[in-house]
C-alpha cells in the first residue's frame, strides 16, 4: 500500500485546487487539503481490513506536503508495522484514522472518510482484490435500511 503508482494524473493545477476539510469522528484533529489528489485505491489486503475493521480501506494519495493541520497534530499516534510497508495514523481520543505520510515518504495517504466534502477523484482501483474478505459480496446483496432495523 506504501508506494503507489497513479493511474491517471489529475488535470487541475494545485494552484486552481478547492481546498477540501477533513476531521476526526471527536473533532479534535482537523486539517486542510487541496482538491489535488492524484490516486484512489480501495484496498482489500488482509493488513487493511485489520486496521480499518472492514472490508478494505478506501485511500487517496497526494503529495505529502498537501495538507495543513488546523488542530489537534499533537494528539495523532502513528502505527508503523516493523517489517511491512504499511502505516497508519489516528486521533488518540476516538481513534478515527487521519491522514499520514507513508514509510517511504512519497505520497500522502488520506482516509477518504475523513474528508468533510467529496474530492474531484473517484477510486480508480481495488487493489489486492485476491485477498478480498469473504463476506464483502454477501454484504452488497444484502437487505439495505436507512437507520438500524427494528
Amino acid at each position: 500500500m506504501s508506494s503507489v503508482k497513479p493511474l491517471k494524473k489529475s488535470g487541475v493545477h494545485a494552484s486552481m485546487s478547492k481546498k477540501l476539510t477533513g476531521e476526526c469522528l471527536c473533532g479534535k484533529v482537523t486539517f486542510s487539503v487541496s482538491d489535488n489528489f492524484r490516486a484512489f485505491y480501495q484496498c482489500h489486503c488482509k493488513q487493511c481490513q485489520q486496521l480499518t475493521g472492514s472490508a478494505f480501506a478506501s485511500n487517496i494519495f497526494t503529495a505529502p506536503d498537501n495538507i495543513e493541520w488546523l488542530s489537534g497534530e499533537s494528539g495523532i499516534t502513528m502505527y508503523e508495522h516493523p517489517s511491512r510497508e504499511f502505516s497508519k495514523s489516528f486521533c488518540s481520543v476516538c481513534g478515527s484514522a487521519v491522514p499520514f505520510v507513508n514509510k517511504t515518504k512519497t505520497s500522502l495517504i488520506v482516509p477518504a472518510g475523513s474528508l468533510n466534502a467529496l474530492p474531484n477523484i473517484q477510486p480508480q482501483a481495488n487493489i489486492f482484490a485476491s485477498e478480498e474478505a469473504c463476506w464483502l459480496k454477501p454484504g452488497l446483496r444484502a437487505v439495505n435500511f436507512s437507520g438500524f432495523p427494528e
